[in-house]
């Protein structure tokens, strides 16, 4: 957020919209415009916003805690009982957790018979 100096609060809300530039190639100009003609989009600012809320769509960014090796092995034991069945991955995603600790402790989990393979 940009706060421009003296602004009173009223300024300072966040703005509903924000303009961003990009520079693209000739060819590709040309194609937004076909398809702006064809009917498909109403301009190129349209076509731009249904892109990106596409891109936006198709990426997930996983966060991963950083938390100690006993409180993460209590955290993973405790999701596979309550989901009953889970791979791994999900486990570490919705447990926002590193893919290879969930991995690991799902192994010594197995090997000490809390956790089966089904």
């Amino acid at each position: 957020m940009v706060n421009c100096m003296g602004a009173s609060s009223k300024d300072n809300a966040a703005p509903a919209s924000v303009s961003i530039g990009a520079k693209i190639g000739i060819a590709e100009a040309r194609q937004i415009r076909e398809l702006i003609e064809a009917g498909l989009f109403l301009n190129e600012s349209d076509f731009v916003r249904d892109a990106i809320r596409h891109r936006l769509a198709d990426i997930k960014v996983i966060k991963c805690r950083d938390i100690d090796y006993e409180t993460a092995k209590k955290e993973v034991a405790g999701y596979f009982k309550r989901m009953g069945e889970a791979y791994p991955d999900e486990a570490a995603e919705d447990l926002e957790l590193d893919f290879d600790l969930v991995m690991k402790i799902t192994g010594e989990l197995r090997r000490d018979g809390t956790l089966e393979e089904t």
